[in-house]
């Protein structure tokens, strides 16, 4: 169940906003917040994690987020 609520959160985010990785950020922490996934210390080095990395800092946020909540 939790992977189809993942799937739905994170389908709706890469829908709805624009303006890049950077703009869905704070539409990420709304989600993760009001599910309480993670923690805000852990959000942030998540969103470090993903700048760090290669590729979009959206998905990399996302595939974080869900290698922790979802294993």
């Amino acid at each position: 169940m939790i992977y189809l609520i993942l799937f739905i959160e994170f389908f709706k985010i890469g829908m709805f906003s624009f303006g890049g990785g950077l703009a869905m950020l704070p539409l990420m922490q709304e989600v993760v917040f009001k599910y309480s996934w993670l923690t805000e210390g852990e959000f942030l080095d998540v969103i470090a994690i993903s700048q760090v990395t290669p590729g979009p800092i959206a998905i990399n946020t996302a595939t974080f987020v869900g290698h922790k909540v979802g294993g």
